[in-house]
C-alpha cells in the first residue's frame, strides 16, 4: 500500500486487563522457602504474586478479558475483523484459544475473522500485535477493528524460579485514529536460537530454565534491538539527541522480575555512554570513565559496572521506567502480556492531561529467542482527548481489583500448584476449587469431559454491583 493511502495513526484503540483473584505475598513466600530474607522482594524486586487455582485456564483467561473488552466499550462483535491470540500455555496440540474465543461471537453471527494463536515464550502477543497492525495497514484490510489479545499462566516447579511466576491477560483492541499511535518504520528485530527457557516435556506445565543464559541472552537482545532502534528512531525524526533516553518519555520492558527491568533502562544508558564520542564525565557520567573500554560481552555480568550504571541511571529510571511496573510488582510475570501489563500500568499512573503527547518505547523479550524495540506516542490533538480519556477510562478499575484480591498463605499456594501438577492433561475432570473468590464477570472452568471438551461458566454481577447467582451464559465448547 502507498504511504500516502495508509490508514491515519494506527494504534491502540482500547485496552483491558485481567489478572487472577488469588495471591501470595512474596515476603511471607520467602518465609516458607527458606530463601534469605529480601531474596524475592528486594532482590526481584517483586511484592505480590497472583496464580491461578484449577478454576482458569488459558481459555478462561482469554474469554474473560475478551468479553470486557467488548463490553466497557459498547463495541459490537460484528465489528471485530480480526482477532489474533499470543500465548505460550499450550492445553490443546492443534485447537487454538482463538476458536475457543469464537463462541463470543456465536450470537452476533459474525464468523468473518482472521487470525489464530501466535507462539514463542513470551513474544507471542507481540508478534501477533504487529500481525494486527500489518492487516491493518494492508490491502487485505476491511475496515474493521483488529483485537490483539496475550494472556498466560507461568508457573514453576518447586525451587528457586516458583517466586517468578504470574498469570494474566491483555486485551487490545487496534484501528485507525487511535488515542494511543504506533510509530512506522522505526520497529527493530532480533531473533537467535537459543535454549535459555523452552517447554519440551508436554505433559508438564513447567519450563526448563537455563537461569544464567536466560539473563545473557535477554540483555544481548536488548542491546541489538536498542542500536537498531536508535538508528531508524534518528532517520525518522522520533529523536534528536545523541541519549535516546532523553528523547523518549518512558521505556517499557518485558518484566521477569522487576529488578532486572532497573537494570535493563541502566543498560539503555551504558549502552548511550559506548556510543557518545564525547561522553559528559563531568556530570552524567561522572566516576564511569573506568568503563570507557569494557566490551559488551564482558560487561553482562559484570557487577561492578552493573551497579554503577544502577546508581547513575536511578533517577531516571524512577521517572521513565518505574510507573509501568505496578502490575509486575503486584502480579508477577504475566509471560506474553508482560509488557503490555506495563504499558497499562503507566496509563494508570498518569493524569490524561499528562499522558498527550508522551512518547513510549517498549521492548518485548521470548525465550528462544525472540525480540523488538518499537514505539508509540499518546495523542495530543484536541478532538483526540475523549477517546484518550476511555482509553484510560477502560483500566481505572485496576488498582482497586489489586486491592480486593483474596490473600493466600504459602500453604494454600503451594498446595494449589500441586493440585495444577497433579490433574495437567487430566480428563474426565471436574475442577474442585471454589468460585467464591473470582471477580465478578470471570469466566472460569466447569467441567473437562473424557474427550478432553472443556466448558465454561461466566461470574457475572448484578445492577447494585453485589455478585449474583451464576449467569446462564455458558461456554461448551464443541459437542
Amino acid at each position: 500500500m502507498d504511504q500516502n493511502n495508509w490508514p491515519k495513526d494506527v494504534g491502540i484503540v482500547a485496552v483491558e486487563v485481567y489478572f487472577p483473584s488469588q495471591y501470595v505475598d512474596q515476603s511471607e513466600l520467602e518465609t516458607f522457602d527458606g530463601a534469605s530474607t529480601g531474596k524475592y522482594t528486594i532482590g526481584l524486586g517483586q511484592s505480590k504474586m497472583g496464580f491461578c487455582s484449577d478454576r482458569e485456564d488459558i481459555n478462561s483467561l482469554c474469554l474473560t478479558v475478551v468479553q470486557s473488552l467488548i463490553e466497557k466499550n459498547n463495541i459490537s462483535y460484528n465489528d471485530i475483523g480480526r482477532l489474533e491470540v499470543g500465548t505460550e500455555t499450550i492445553i490443546d496440540k492443534s485447537k487454538s484459544v482463538k476458536t475457543v474465543l469464537m463462541q463470543l461471537f456465536e450470537t452476533s453471527g459474525n464468523h468473518d475473522i482472521e487470525g489464530i494463536d501466535t507462539t514463542n515464550a513470551c513474544f507471542g502477543g507481540t508478534s501477533a500485535l504487529f500481525n494486527a497492525i500489518n492487516w491493518i495497514e494492508s490491502s487485505s484490510w476491511d475496515g474493521r477493528y483488529a483485537m490483539v489479545v496475550a494472556g498466560d499462566i507461568a508457573v514453576y516447579a518447586t525451587g528457586n524460579a516458583r517466586c517468578t511466576g504470574g498469570a494474566g491477560a491483555v486485551a487490545m483492541l487496534l484501528g485507525p485514529n487511535a488515542p494511543l499511535v504506533f510509530h512506522r518504520g522505526v520497529r527493530s528485530i532480533y531473533m537467535q536460537h537459543a535454549y535459555d527457557f523452552y517447554k519440551p516435556d508436554l505433559s508438564s506445565e513447567y519450563p526448563v530454565v537455563d537461569g544464567k543464559l536466560s539473563v545473557q541472552c535477554y540483555v544481548n537482545a536488548l542491546d541489538k534491538c536498542y542500536h537498531m532502534y536508535k538508528s531508524k528512531a534518528k532517520k525518522m525524526g522520533i529523536s534528536d539527541n545523541k541519549s535516546l533516553v532523553d528523547s523518549i518519555d518512558s521505556f517499557i520492558f518485558h518484566s521477569p522480575y522487576c529488578k532486572l527491568v532497573q537494570k535493563s533502562f541502566a543498560r539503555l544508558m551504558l549502552n548511550d555512554f559506548w556510543d557518545d564520542p564525547d561522553p559528559d564525565f563531568a556530570n552524567r557520567y561522572r566516576g564511569l570513565e573506568k568503563y570507557r573500554d569494557v566490551t559488551p560481552e564482558n560487561s553482562i555480568f559484570n557487577k561492578d559496572l552493573e551497579k554503577d550504571f544502577m546508581s547513575s541511571s536511578k533517577d531516571l529510571f524512577e521517572k521513565k521506567t518505574k510507573p509501568s511496573l505496578l502490575l509486575a510488582n503486584q502480579v508477577g510475570n504475566m509471560y506474553t502480556p508482560s509488557v503490555y501489563g506495563g504499558l497499562v500500568s503507566y496509563i494508570l499512573s498518569h493524569t490524561t492531561e499528562e499522558l498527550q503527547g508522551k512518547k513510549i518505547v517498549l521492548f518485548s523479550y521470548g525465550s528462544g529467542l525472540a525480540s523488538a524495540m518499537f514505539s508509540l506516542h499518546f495523542t495530543k490533538e484536541d478532538k483526540m482527548i475523549s477517546a484518550l480519556q476511555q482509553l484510560k477510562d477502560n483500566v481505572s478499575h485496576v488498582k482497586s481489583y489489586l486491592e480486593k484480591r483474596t490473600k493466600c498463605s504459602p500453604e494454600t499456594f503451594s498446595q494449589m500448584m500441586k493440585l495444577r501438577e497433579e490433574t495437567h492433561n487430566s480428563a474426565p475432570y471436574t475442577p474442585i476449587q471454589s468460585t467464591d473468590h473470582l471477580f465478578p464477570g470471570t469466566w472460569y472452568l466447569t467441567e473437562i469431559d473424557s474427550k478432553h471438551r472443556r466448558t465454561y461458566q461466566r461470574k457475572q454481577t448484578v445492577p447494585n454491583g453485589n455478585i449474583c447467582e451464576e449467569e446462564t451464559q455458558v461456554a461448551k465448547g464443541i459437542r
